[in-house]
């Protein structure tokens, strides 16, 4: 059944005392799952993302990859090798990351934002070595180091770029891709580069779109708000685990480290970032310091 008028003006009228308390504030997004790959949702993030701009909120995007980046090294003939939820980078597959986070994937949510009436610019942690990282290197539960190719750990963010886009109504659209003292690139898990952007932006929000309505328990129910100690016992459980490991990790270091509130939101539902930030329904899990 649609929404009637009167609906319609209240649903509106609910919105404004959210628009009110976030205008001008900064929200880092995590843009991931099926809502990447599912026509109708990328339209519908697209759409949410420039509306948040036009109330004054400032988005910031920070996109992955997965499905695209698997695709393509099928079609070349290999295969995506993970290890603690980190893809696992040899030179060969460095390269496909970098055409499809910095290219392919990268374009095209910058066109679709576009095409709905933003001004979106796309870059990685290359341009204006934004993003700086080295080398990282697992340690295995024996505590032996596993070298897992050209993935990269986070050694600072310099804020000037993205700051600068904003003063002038742009919405960055960031891949997760740095770069080393040499100018190497790495493949940067997108939650962790979403988390730590967020803390270096001093980010009122953090959200983080997955394909799950949030973090579930061991009997798959959703858990709407957990704190930082909650989160651990989860960890050390095995409750979190795979490749919800470095996205609750981001999550959860962002939410110790200043950003106000950090929530993992299912992509999967119609409007979601909307529902988050300007309703009064929740859509996922938030997690805080305390």
């Amino acid at each position: 059944m649609s929404a009637t008028a009167s609906d319609k003006a209240r649903i509106l009228a609910e919105a404004l005392p959210y628009i009110r308390r976030f205008a001008g504030k900064t929200i880092v997004i995590k843009y991931g799952g099926n809502a990447m790959t599912d026509d109708r949702l990328k339209e519908d993030f697209a759409k949410d993302v420039v509306l948040l701009k036009l109330v004054g909120l400032n988005p910031v995007v920070v996109h992955g990859g997965g499905p695209q980046i698997n695709g393509l090294l099928e079609r070349v003939g290999k295969e995506g090798q993970f290890i603690q939820g980190m893809r696992v980078t040899d030179a060969e597959t460095m390269d496909v990351v970098e055409m499809v986070l910095g290219g392919l994937v990268n374009k095209e949510i910058v066109s679709l934002i576009n095409k709905h009436g933003g001004k979106a610019v796309g870059v990685t942690g290359k341009d204006g070595h934004f993003i700086r990282a080295s080398k990282l290197y697992l340690k295995s539960e024996s505590d032996e180091t596993i070298d897992i190719g050209q993935v990269g750990e986070i050694e600072s963010i310099d804020p000037t770029l993205v700051a600068l886009l904003d003063s002038q109504d742009f919405i960055p659209v960031v891949a997760p891709i740095g770069v080393g003292e040499e100018g190497e690139a790495y493949n940067i898990n997108a939650d962790l580069v979403a988390g730590r952007l967020a803390e270096t932006l001093g980010a009122e929000k953090l959200i983080l779109m997955t394909n799950t309505p949030g973090v579930l328990d061991k009997n798959g129910q959703l858990l709407t708000g957990l704190s930082a100690a909650e989160v651990d016992a989860l960890f050390a459980d095995g409750t979190i685990h795979g490749g919800m490991m470095p996205k609750i990790s981001s999550a959860l270091e962002a939410a110790r480290n200043g950003v106000a509130s950090v929530h993992i939101i299912d992509g999967r539902v119609p409007h979601a970032l909307l529902l988050e930030i300007l309703t009064n329904e929740g859509v996922g899990t938030m997690i805080r310091a305390r």
